[in-house]
């Protein structure tokens, strides 16, 4: 059984390592993520079972129409069981709850199909650059 919650208090070792594990980065730093929610984000979204976290996803607000998906990440033992997509739809309904008209989320290629087709995303042009390396 998964319990998705909206905006809950987070334990920053804990989302931390999600992140890393979900991400392979291979870092083992604390990020200070309640910080972190509490000054930029819209919402957020967890994923928790009997074992503890297991997902995330954040929804940063423009102030206005617009929020965009940030940091999706699921255990990788969990991907593939509907978890990251149960993410993003409590995640829209969330920003819709909350007066916004768009949803924007960037994607590498290897999650098109997850984003474009799993989530109901259309593609449309952007465009990305880097500031620092």
């Amino acid at each position: 059984m998964v319990e998705y919650r909206v905006s809950p208090a987070v334990d920053d070792r804990a989302l931390s390592a999600l992140h890393h594990r979900a991400f392979s980065s291979g870092l083992t730093t604390v990020v200070s993520w309640t910080a972190r929610l509490r000054q930029h984000s819209l919402c957020w979204v967890t994923a928790e079972d009997e074992t503890g976290l297991i997902g995330f996803v954040n929804v940063i607000g423009d102030g206005g129409e617009h929020a965009f998906v940030l940091d999706t990440a699921v255990l990788p033992a969990r991907q593939g069981e509907s978890v990251g997509l149960r993410l993003i739809e409590v995640a829209v309904e969330a920003a819709r709850s909350l007066g916004c008209k768009w949803l924007h989320v960037d994607f590498e290629p290897d999650l098109e199909t997850f984003y474009l087709d799993a989530c109901g995303f259309r593609p449309t042009q952007a465009g990305l650059l880097r500031l620092r390396s």
